[in-house]
């Protein structure tokens, strides 16, 4: 189960270009801001990256308004994230503070989130892949990257799940507000 102290979201490629050709963009990206304010909320560590954004545009805005204010966010060429230095970087501070569980979204399931949960994986994070904030342009192309993270290894789970794994209970202190997210 996810637990606010040990947890950190990385956001891919929730961008302009992809959000409009993806199956289901504009859920995906309504679902990723649910996300990120919980994040926020919650105070979560939060890496946001960007494949080639002069191309694809930047994060779409509903995500990048709702990102907590610490957001480590970088632009990315390579379909894993743990490729760029930085993020990788980035991800060794993430797991020096005691970060051991990501959950994680994006888009395209099936290339950029596929290859960067089994990097995540090999560093010895438990990752947790939340499917209704990440999509292909493929439904198929979706699936089979969604089957493939289980198969090695990742947690496959959606929104609501993490709101409420990371509370834990009506008690606290946050309910409410989070609550609100969904509702």
């Amino acid at each position: 189960m996810l637990n606010i102290e040990s947890s950190a979201l990385i956001i891919i490629d929730i961008q302009d270009k992809l959000v409009k050709a993806a199956n289901n963009g504009d859920t995906v990206a309504q679902n990723t801001v649910k996300l990120a304010k919980t994040a926020q909320i919650l105070g979560i560590d939060t890496i946001v990256t960007e494949q080639y954004p002069k191309g694809l545009g930047g994060t779409v805005s509903s995500v990048a308004e709702s990102l907590p204010e610490n957001t480590f966010l970088s632009e990315k060429t390579s379909f894993s994230a743990l490729q760029e230095t930085n993020i990788h970087e980035k991800i060794n501070e993430l797991k020096a503070k005691g970060i051991s569980q990501i959950f994680i979204c994006g888009i395209e399931t099936h290339i950029c989130l596929l290859q960067t949960v089994q990097e995540l994986l090999k560093e010895g994070f438990e990752v947790h892949v939340v499917k209704n904030a990440s999509s292909s342009r493929s439904e198929a192309e979706h699936n089979t990257g969604i089957e493939l993270m289980r198969q090695y290894g990742a947690y496959i789970t959606s929104v609501e799940i993490v709101l409420f794994e990371l509370l834990k209970t009506s008690k606290h202190s946050n309910f409410k507000e989070i609550q609100n997210l969904i509702k």
